[in-house]
């Protein structure tokens, strides 16, 4: 190697280094931080209905239905009846705090949104089987 190409070396060393550790220390572009609570929506044949996801947990279990991943689907939560919370425009919503998801479930609690709304679903609990995920969104507030 010639004393040029060697001292042009040198000299470039340092930048490199001042590119690593900027790297390392957050000054390039970082992936979005996953998000700790959301906002699913359900569709249910016609009707769609959505849902609290207040753990990172169900967030990413969301995500994973939402790219079509074989995970368990059926959301499965307690009713809350008089407070729409996120679920405008019906008049309740899903208890956040018992959201699950389940592979199978009895059907008591399977049914559209509107049979919640008018109590043809009278069970506590809701878990409708055919609910298909459309959306994730940051919950805000």
């Amino acid at each position: 190697m010639s004393k040029t190409r060697r001292v042009a070396s040198i000299a470039l060393a340092p930048l490199a280094v001042v590119g690593a550790v900027a790297a390392l220390s957050g000054c390039a572009a970082q992936p979005e931080a996953p998000l700790s609570r959301a906002v699913a929506t359900f569709q249910v044949v016609d009707q769609t209905y959505r849902v609290e996801l207040a753990t990172p947990e169900l967030v990413e279990h969301a995500q994973k239905l939402l790219d079509g991943e074989e995970v368990a689907a059926i959301p499965v939560g307690t009713v809350v009846r008089d407070d729409a919370s996120v679920n405008e425009p019906w008049t309740w919503h899903i208890d956040p705090a018992t959201l699950e998801f389940a592979d199978f479930t009895t059907e008591v609690c399977d049914g559209l949104p509107e049979y919640v709304e008018d109590g043809t679903v009278t069970s506590d609990v809701y878990c409708p089987w055919s609910a298909k995920i459309t959306a994730i969104e940051p919950l805000e507030g």
